[in-house]
């Protein structure tokens, strides 16, 4: 049987245009710009896949596991303040060091210059911000040179600040947010060059949560002269230019600097990755270093100290010229050899403030997870005309602490934040209420005739019953503005434990061996300050546990 050769020419065509057809179609269906949900193309959507997020300025990884907290070595006390339990906190990031006076002067300058105290409305803010330096001050002792010279002499500029109480440490934590976020739109060219310095006012200050939730807000509604425009679709001449704006899918935008959780800080000092014995959930780690001694063991440096701490009764330092910790206040950052996770002074130099209110148990019954004590959740407040209530220079919110220091508790730019109520708590079970501090502590929901899902439980009441039955000092000022102070004399009070004392851990400079265990906890009033309690900050790391890169498995 004989075959057409123009058949054949046809049949080999027409399959030939079939693979490529089939070949195109296939491409095009697994195409990065079809979406995997619909097959739609959602190249103009396009969400920032897989993007690493960046550590911040001053940040190392800590990759986060399971550990025993609360497992102090030398628990000479026997104190149930300490009781071991197992938790596991997620990777996050830490200060490489503590916070140094370089660093909060910088913060200071910048609110000097925004907000002049020189202008009645403003008077409070730079003062409010300040560290207290008379906190070097003792009755019988002279050191007036602390005084005059810690916080801005430049010798030391890279010693840890102190003298700043825990409501300072977290004002100062929103403040780095904002400012790196804002350097970072600004390399990403989202806003022109120097306009987060030379077009700082009041009146027109970048808050991160503003940008994202409204950008048209932002900068106090002054952000055409500082986002940047560019033209949309092809850059043709004439085509109508618009602003731009990075919004959380851009994956630049980091997230906000905070104090560490108790749990974090103490898993970050213990550093349990360096050691990888069987032991390793008993928790037998003593300090920061692996074995049981602060002076070192190593061949070059044997005998020298691995932290700054107070060695005995009048001894700071040890003796001149041998046996020597090298500092007898506080010492410059970065003296004393890190630890595994590459954290220095995480023993010794000063105690940290971390965020979390003080209670002597850790409920690891109700949470093993992230465990963190001090939850106050809030929301947008929303104004009558349905857009988001954005803080102005006329309506900055003061508080007098309770040792009359009057600090701002908002600043311009900031979203207006309310408790959270009825719409976002009725019928869930994993939270009722805004204030979390008590949950399971001695307030009403702590009772067994407690009824969930009433409407007594959403409600936030002064006048619960609390277990701790601490002072209650109360200053406030008269209509000359003259200070009034009403202090607690009563004898019935049983504890100075109350919702406004914070945990800081770790051991300074003041403080004998026995407190570096990082398993050991102590605490402190929130609006008060010491020279021996500091702070670094921390952030949450979004996306997988590790930062290494793994294949994907098939």
């Amino acid at each position: 049987m004989k075959v057409n050769k123009n058949t054949i020419l046809q049949f080999m065509l027409s399959m030939t245009i079939a693979i490529v057809s089939f070949s195109s179609c296939s491409k095009k269906s697994s195409s990065s710009s079809a979406s995997r949900a619909t097959g739609w193309d959602v190249s103009g959507k396009k969400v920032a896949s897989n993007k690493v997020q960046t550590a911040g300025p001053g940040l190392v990884f800590v990759e986060g596991g399971t550990f025993t907290m609360g497992k102090v070595q030398d628990d000479v006390m026997h104190d149930w303040n300490n009781t071991p339990t197992q938790q596991h906190v997620q990777s996050f990031y830490m200060d490489e060091t503590e916070v140094t006076n370089f660093m909060y002067l910088e913060y200071l300058d910048w609110m000097k210059k925004v907000f002049p105290p020189t202008e009645e409305k403003y008077k409070y803010i730079y003062a409010g911000a300040s560290p207290d330096t008379l906190v070097w001050r003792n009755r019988l002792g002279y050191n007036e040179t602390m005084t005059n010279n810690y916080l801005r002499h430049p010798a030391y500029a890279n010693y840890p600040v102190v003298g700043v109480n825990w409501i300072q440490a977290v004002e100062f934590s929103k403040w780095r947010t904002n400012r790196v976020n804002e350097a970072i739109l600004e390399k990403n060219g989202y806003l022109k060059k120097n306009a987060k310095t030379d077009e700082v006012d009041a009146e027109s200050i970048f808050d991160t949560e503003t940008y994202i939730n409204s950008p048209t807000s932002a900068y106090g509604g002054k952000n055409e002269a500082i986002v940047l425009k560019r033209p949309q679709g092809r850059q043709t001449k004439g085509t109508e230019q618009k602003n731009v704006y990075a919004q959380r899918t851009s994956g630049i935008v980091l997230p906000e600097y905070r104090l560490p959780t108790e749990a974090e800080w103490e898993y970050a000092a213990a550093a349990d990755v360096g050691q990888r014995e069987y032991n390793i959930y008993k928790g037998q780690k003593k300090y920061p270093w692996s074995g049981s001694y602060t002076r070192s063991g190593k061949r070059q440096t044997k005998g020298d100290q691995l932290a700054n701490f107070k060695q005995g009764n009048g001894d700071y330092g040890g003796i001149a010229g041998w046996s020597d910790d090298g500092a007898d206040i506080t010492n410059e950052v970065k003296k004393y050899p890190a630890n595994d996770f590459g954290l220095y002074d995480m023993a010794g130099n000063v105690a940290e403030w971390v965020a979390d209110v003080y209670r002597p148990i850790i409920d690891n019954e109700a949470n093993d997870f992230n465990y963190f004590r001090g939850n106050m959740y809030t929301k947008n407040k929303i104004g009558k005309d349905g857009k988001i209530d954005i803080v102005t220079t006329d309506n900055i919110k003061y508080d007098t602490l309770s040792n009359g220091k009057i600090i701002s508790r908002n600043f311009p730019g900031q979203i207006v934040q309310v408790p959270v109520d009825e719409q976002e708590t009725y019928l869930r079970q994993n939270f009722d209420k805004s204030n979390n501090i008590n949950y399971r502590d001695g307030d009403k929901q702590s009772s067994i005739y407690y009824n969930f899902g009433s409407s007594e439980a959403n409600t936030d009441k002064k006048d619960e019953k609390n277990m701790y039955n601490s002072p209650k000092h109360n200053v406030t000022t008269d209509s000359l503005g003259r200070m009034v102070r009403k202090y607690d004399k009563s004898s019935k009070r049983t504890t100075l434990i109350n919702d406004d004392v914070r945990v800081y851990k770790g051991g300074s400079w003041r403080d004998r061996a026995y407190w570096l265990d990082p398993a050991q906890r102590r605490y402190f009033p929130q609006d008060m300050a010491t020279d021996y309690i500091g702070f670094r900050c921390a952030m949450s790391k979004v996306g997988p546990k590790s930062e290494k890169r793994k294949s994907a498995r098939n």
